[in-house]
């Protein structure tokens, strides 16, 4: 036994030699306030004679019994699993042990209100902290049915990845609640929470027909600022967007939205019993940027319950089929069923900002990351996983068509329903959908990393008709690879105050240089824009002349995403060293003040500050930062 730290290899070994059917949890939450019960009981077979072991991180572990026989938990339990010797084809293994609370966010967490003094527990299992509560084969391949039974005060709320059924109720003021078992489900997005929180309840029916319960849990001491009609709002507009396009019900019984205090991170997935940080509940006045976010992450994590509950990844090195894909499919639902219209530029001056940053550090790494053990997992959840392959399935739904995208996505769930895969299973859906070879694509856009930079190449004959007209494709030299970019051009010309987009071709770029033969006979316009829509994953470049226009006159494009676009690539190339800092504080100062997406100006003005104090010749700094501080 080696600790914590599962690898692949042994991952890849257990799974060929076991399967497991079932799992009953029984939890006693009445322990105090360091420690609580767990007697698990696991149904599973194996390849005779087999010997492998369970996870289980305890404090200890009173009892362990396999197939009838007592085991001495002294000799098969180290805090961090439990051996398992000479298995028969079919097992039923018994684990009685306790367990700690933790205040890390990982595995049970406990948590004690300020206010007036309540206990408020929740579960955080990914990537694998359920061995945190009870005793399991911890990884996403093995795939069971999950029975829970918690004890707990009889006054408090309970719910799981199943509906609450009615407590049997105790003369010491608790109460016993005993759960359905779930659908086939991996044990990181099971869950438990627990304590008087305050619940409203609604519903809606499903696409098959089915009325599903929605609550929104939150401490009684937010309650009052607990928006929970708007979440609800949020919440139905998904499910009938997803279950249309992704022509498949909800495939779990509930669905309840819980936020919880001290949580770790944004949001977690949990099959029907979601977590979110209490950042989310406002108790003041927020900028859009921030409830705009709130949406994204609703149908975020909506969206996982087909892309990671309903379907899971074989092995971490696939974490970017679940966070790119509810990424991408939380923005799109988010622009197309929501109030939020422009989620696609936010997405492209917020995420799409994270993305290139970080993948032109030394840390970068392709989006299908190597993956040996569980602690190379948790360096994974960045931009990478979540913008760039976000991005990138945006691109992918231009390169193929975006009907037949999610047309394959429809296949892929009917096909492993309840099951696990790796890429390979995703492309073929798309492939027989679209009619696109993807091999090459794979290669060169999820097994390799670097971005891109494109940049228009033109000449113009004396009345200014363009002769030439090409995209010119660089990349870094640590990460030398040349893409396939589906992307479209734009030609703005000023008309009466406006910089309007007049003509707009998409086309197939590849290679180091991509003549486009459609611009050659056109009139320049004021202002070429490449990557116009932002479909593609690349840095962007102006032209001299079309940056000149839009230092001048960006603010007068009307669609948010084209201004987006523009913003982002000066941003760029003035990093990049291209484009003096001056010329982005001139851009920023004469067009900031009638932006009107949200985070936009956040973003914008961060960068403003960068460039003032750290990018500007130093001879004119000081005199560049009063510019911008007046």
């Amino acid at each position: 036994m080696s600790g914590e730290n599962l690898t692949r290899l042994e991952a890849i070994e257990r799974a060929e030699n076991i399967a497991v059917e079932s799992y009953q949890v029984d939890l006693d939450l009445l322990r105090g306030a360091e420690v609580f019960g767990a007697t698990t009981t696991v149904n599973f077979s194996a390849t005779p004679g087999y010997c492998t072991f369970i996870d289980a991180i305890t404090s200890s572990v009173h009892s362990v019994t396999l197939n009838g026989v007592e085991l001495d938990p002294a000799q098969v339990s180290d805090g961090t699993r439990i051996q398992l010797d000479n298995l028969d084809a079919h097992n039923t293994l018994t684990v009685v042990a306790e367990a700690k609370y933790t205040n890390t966010g990982e595995g049970l967490h406990r948590f004690v209100d300020p206010v007036d003094g309540e206990v408020y527990l929740y579960t955080q299992f990914e990537v694998p902290d359920s061995r945190r509560m009870f005793a399991v084969f911890e990884q996403p391949d093995l795939k069971a049915t999950f029975q829970f039974t918690m004890t707990a005060p009889e006054k408090w709320e309970v719910t799981s990845n199943q509906p609450t059924p009615a407590p049997v109720k105790h003369s010491n003021g608790s109460a016993t609640w005993s759960f359905a078992p779930t659908p086939r489900i991996s044990s990181y997005i099971t869950a438990l929470v627990a304590g008087p929180y305050d619940v409203v309840r609604s519903e809606l029916t499903s696409a098959d027909g089915r009325v599903i319960p929605l609550g929104v849990f939150c401490r009684k001491s937010l309650s009052e600022y607990m928006d929970a009609d708007y979440v609800f709002e949020k919440t139905r507009q998904g499910f009938e967007y997803f279950e249309s396009k992704f022509d498949y019900a909800y495939p779990f019984d509930k669905y309840d939205q819980l936020f919880v205090p001290e949580f770790n991170a944004g949001a977690m997935e949990n099959a029907g019993c979601v977590t979110f940080t209490e950042a989310y509940v406002f108790r003041s006045k927020v900028t859009d940027a921030i409830r705009e976010r709130r949406v994204v992450t609703i149908l975020h994590e909506l969206a996982h319950m087909w892309f990671g509950d309903l379907v899971t990844m074989r092995w971490w090195n696939d974490l970017w089929l679940n966070e790119s894909f509810a990424e991408y499919a939380s923005t799109l639902a988010t622009a197309e069923a929501t109030e939020w219209h422009e989620a696609w530029t936010t997405f492209a001056v917020m995420e799409k900002s994270w993305a290139y940053r970080q993948d032109q550090l030394p840390s970068t790494h392709p989006i299908v990351a190597d993956i040996p053990d569980l602690d190379a997992v948790r360096v994974n959840f960045d931009g990478i996983t979540y913008a760039k392959g976000g991005s990138v399935l945006k691109q992918l739904g231009a390169w193929v068509g975006q009907e037949q995208f999610l047309a394959g996505v429809g296949q892929y769930f009917k096909k492993h329903a309840y099951g696990n895969t790796e890429l390979k299973d995703l492309l073929v859906e798309l492939e027989a959908t679209s009619g696109r070879d993807l091999t090459t694509w794979s290669k060169l856009w999820l097994e390799t990393a670097g971005v891109n930079t494109l940049r228009p190449a033109l000449t113009t004959d004396a009345d200014g008709t363009i002769t030439a007209f090409s995209i010119e494709q660089t990349a870094p030299a640590d990460w030398p690879t040349i893409r396939p970019h589906r992307m479209a051009i734009g030609f703005y010309n000023l008309n009466a105050g406006k910089l309007v987009r007049d003509h707009r071709v998409e086309l197939d770029v590849d290679g180091v240089s991509t003549e486009v033969q459609e611009l050659v006979g056109l009139t320049r316009p004021d202002l070429i824009l490449i990557n116009d829509d932002d479909l593609a994953y690349a840095k962007i470049r102006l032209d001299e002349a079309s940056l000149r226009v839009a230092i001048a006159n960006l603010k007068d494009i009307e669609d948010p995403l084209a201004r987006s676009l523009v913003w982002g690539s000066v941003w760029d190339s003035t990093r990049d060293a291209e484009t003096a800092g001056r010329d982005f504080i001139d851009l920023v100062l004469g067009n900031i003040a009638t932006e009107t997406e949200s985070t936009v100006v956040r973003t914008v003005l961060g960068q403003l500050l960068l460039v003032a104090s750290s990018y500007v010749d130093p001879a004119t700094r000081e005199a560049q930062t009063v510019r911008v501080a007046d």
